[in-house]
């Protein structure tokens, strides 16, 4: 059982990269076991814990998740100083280098990956980096859902082609909140593993540069998405950066009260 542990309103499962990128490529083996037919596995940053903070159903959606890791630098500092006991494991677990190594690790019979987001010449790219990088990896299906809410007549036909497609691993790229939602959907609807990864798709189909890993180290990650992109993104670093520093306060001095 995996521990989980709160910062702000959300309680994020505690592992190690590789130990959590283990435990993805073995979860559809345990899928029967599990109280509803599938699996949903989020990577939840600042942004994520500011969200939960204003949306007690976003909260909640978070927390019944099977899995939430600390997709975020600012999550990992948090986490080791509230929790010092679980420092050695309180790692980074980066949605793109889970979708990266679940990749690089997949053989042509298992697992079976179907790509769920973005627009359609972002999944053609995309598709066509995965094959020539990691030649092994078998992509059954993919699907750019339409911007409009679907109906729930829409959302049954999609499950149908997901699940006719024999995939194992559904990743989805639809942006935060949007994701999530679309994660636990699935979970709650077919025999799925299910990972919300959000800009997953765009680093690995190379039409969006990340950041050096020397600014993913140190934290800076969100400062270079920003200066790239800052319209689309003010709210995500403004006005998340800020609930997210209140909600780390607060769980430390939580965590102090507990000594």
């Amino acid at each position: 059982m995996t521990i989980r542990e709160r910062i702000g309103n959300v309680d994020f499962s505690v592992l190690p990269l590789i130990d959590a990128v283990n435990l993805v490529l073995e979860l559809p083996e345990g899928l029967p076991d599990h109280g509803h037919p599938g699996i949903g596995v989020h990577f939840a940053n600042a942004y994520n814990v500011a969200i939960a903070r204003s949306n007690n159903q976003y909260a909640h959606l978070l927390n019944s998740a099977d899995y939430v890791f600390s997709d975020g630098v600012p999550i990992t500092w948090v986490g080791k100083r509230a929790y010092p006991h679980l420092a050695a494991d309180w790692q980074r677990v980066y949605g793109p280098d889970v979708m990266t190594m679940a990749l690089e690790r997949s053989r042509p019979d298992s697992p079976r990956h179907f790509l769920l987001g973005s627009t359609p010449e972002v999944l053609e790219r995309l598709t066509q980096r995965i094959r020539a990088r990691f030649p092994s990896a078998n992509i059954v299906g993919t699907e750019s859902p339409p911007f409009t809410a679907p109906t729930s007549a829409k959302l049954q036909e999609r499950d149908s082609r997901i699940s006719a497609s024999g995939a194992t691993h559904v990743w989805v790229g639809l942006g935060t909140p949007k994701q999530d939602y679309e994660v636990q959907r699935l979970a709650n609807s077919i025999p799925v593993v299910a990972l919300a990864v959000g800009a997953a798709f765009d680093f690995l189909a190379e039409t969006t540069p990340q950041a050096p890993r020397w600014m993913q180290r140190s934290g800076l990650e969100w400062s270079y998405r920003f200066a790239r992109e800052p319209r689309r993104l003010a709210k995500r670093y403004l006005w998340g950066n800020l609930v997210f520093s209140l909600e780390a306060a607060r769980t430390l001095r939580r965590a102090s009260n507990h000594e």
